[in-house]
């Protein structure tokens, strides 16, 4: 099975309808979407393909990446460019295979093919009987199909997985970053190109797509059994488009040529793989990288050290890291995926059928060394700026989530307060109160952030006086409306109910005269709107 020329993928189409068909149908005007049935592999089908457009047709500048924007190939066209890479993309046969080592691992341990699923509980998991949450058996038997995706998921996320099982090149669960055109129906192609770097952005020399220096398993697997051996960013014999395609795990699929039902799609299958090969020791990959779909942030004042990937994290993805994800300072350390500055630089010469605003679409696992806590995928507005406007823009925008931040640790202190005699001794998970506050005040924050956009782009990135205002009535009311529901909602007897009274005094005594809030009206000018406390 060759992933390139078979029919093997999903796709949803304009209609509602879901077909099979191959990789080179990206680009019919008919296809909106992949169609898989997992949250990782939708992610993991975006990437997949957005790698193989970088790979072997990257424009040349923005003008062409333009013109292919506005008249996409068609789809022989694409067969007609991937032939330069079908040599790399055989899931079964005889030679290299996709993600695979070229050694057979004749002689390594089998393991159920579930454990390709990020998610699946581990070895010890299963023989100490914990895996109470995440259930042993939830792939036992995989199609072709679905064993290439889950393969692919794992070597460009992999965690730490135990003695010299290497994690993917950007480190466990990394987040990833892609940019979607927010007007619908839009095609898959328009939503893939746009992740898509013209080399005048991103300079590199033409690869050998024959060589391992792109798809290393085309060679023989870099072990590293010893120190010395560590893959690195300027390594001569790695290609930059290497980031796509790095394999960490040594893995060999064991195919039963035999009908079956996959568990994963619930359908029949000609073929399925229930169990691989791996050897521990594989590609390790090392030092700073600059993956082109994920952010990446470092200590500032020592830039020479690592810098690391943007990774899901407890509570989810919200505006509280919206800075992270969307703008690049060197001052601050924290630089945004290469696509969405790419996007800064090619926008103004977008149709105006793009429409004004796109979302960034930010997935990940959120993961506690080898075990995965949660998926997260989500989408969030991204506003268009030159590159020299970012760090304007990124102080005001810190200004206004420290607000925000600040006001929701009062909110949930007070909340602890008023419901124990004891709040700081109190032990237990109450992120339910950040997800509601994040939540409701998500609009007045990106509408703030759209203000200082807007007068970025006039050479001024201050809010006005009524600006700042309503952000800052927004906090106000989300954190005193969730004290009310979760603390007043009901009575109690008269000393409980004065506890909770004076606790809200107190979370109002913050909001309308804590230092911070005061250096905000300040600051802001918003004392010369007479504001009412």
């Amino acid at each position: 099975m060759n992933l390139i020329e078979a029919p093997w993928l999903p796709f949803k189409l304009v209609d509602s309808s879901e077909k099979i068909l191959p990789i080179t149908s990206i680009s019919d005007p008919n296809v909106v979407d992949f169609a898989l049935p997992r949250a990782d592999f939708q992610g993991t089908a975006y990437q997949f393909a957005i790698g193989l457009l970088q790979t072997v047709m990257a424009p040349v500048d923005k003008y062409e990446w333009v013109d292919r924007y506005k008249r996409p190939p068609s789809c022989e066209e694409l067969e007609v460019q991937f032939q330069s890479v079908v040599h790399a993309f055989n899931l079964t046969g005889d030679g290299p295979l996709f993600m695979q080592d070229l050694d057979t691992l004749d002689t390594a341990k089998s393991v159920p093919v579930s454990s390709l699923l990020i998610e699946a509980p581990g070895e010890n998991g299963l023989k100490l009987n914990t895996d109470h949450f995440i259930k042993r058996g939830i792939g036992e038997r995989m199609s072709l199909e679905m064993a290439a995706l889950a393969l692919f998921t794992l070597q460009i996320n992999a965690p730490s997985g135990g003695q010299g099982h290497r994690t993917s090149l950007r480190g466990g669960g990394p987040l990833t970053t892609l940019i979607l055109p927010q007007h619908s129906p839009a095609s898959l192609w328009h939503k893939l190109w746009l992740n898509v770097i013209n080399k005048n952005e991103w300079v590199y020399d033409d690869p050998d797509l024959k060589s391992g220096e792109v798809f290393p398993w085309l060679e023989k697997t870099r072990t590293s059994e010893k120190k010395g051996n560590e893959i690195l960013f300027r390594d001569k014999n790695i290609h930059p488009l290497h980031m796509y395609w790095a394999m960490p795990r040594r893995i060999r699929l064991q195919v039963n040529n035999e009908r079956g039902v996959c568990d994963i799609t619930g359908k029949e299958c000609e073929s399925f793989v229930s169990e691989y090969k791996t050897q521990n020791y594989g590609g390790n990959y090392s030092g700073t990288w600059s993956h082109p779909l994920t952010p990446y942030k470092w200590n500032p004042k020592k830039p020479e050290e690592e810098h690391l990937s943007a990774k899901g994290q407890p509570g989810g993805i919200n505006y509280k890291i919206w800075d992270a994800l969307t703008l690049s300072s060197d001052e601050q350390g924290q630089r945004c995926a290469a696509v969405v500055n790419h996007y800064y630089e090619v926008h103004e010469a977008l149709p105006e059928s793009f429409g004004q605003i796109p979302n960034l679409w930010v997935f990940g696992y959120d993961m506690d060394n080898m075990k995965a806590r949660g998926w997260y995928s989500t989408t969030l507005p991204l506003f268009a700026m030159r590159a020299e406007q970012q760090e304007q823009v990124l102080e005001y925008v810190r200004d206004i989530q420290k607000l925000a931040v600040d006001a929701l640790w009062h909110c949930r202190s007070q909340i602890k307060s008023a419901w124990f005699e004891k709040p700081g001794d109190v032990k237990g998970d109450f992120s339910f109160i950040d997800v509601a506050f994040w939540q409701r005040t998500e609009t007045a924050f990106f509408k703030t952030a759209k203000s200082l956009v807007d007068s970025a782009t006039q050479n001024d990135t201050a809010l006005t006086p009524e600006q700042a205002q309503r952000w800052l009535n927004s906090i106000r009311n989300t954190a005193l409306d969730l004290f009310d529901e979760l603390v007043l909602s009901e009575l109690g007897a008269e000393r409980s109910m004065a506890k909770r009274i004076k606790a809200r005094q107190r979370l109002s005594g913050w909001l309308y005269g804590g230092k911070d809030i005061k250096n905000f009206i300040k600051n802001n000018k918003i004392d010369s709107l007479k504001e009412a406390s």
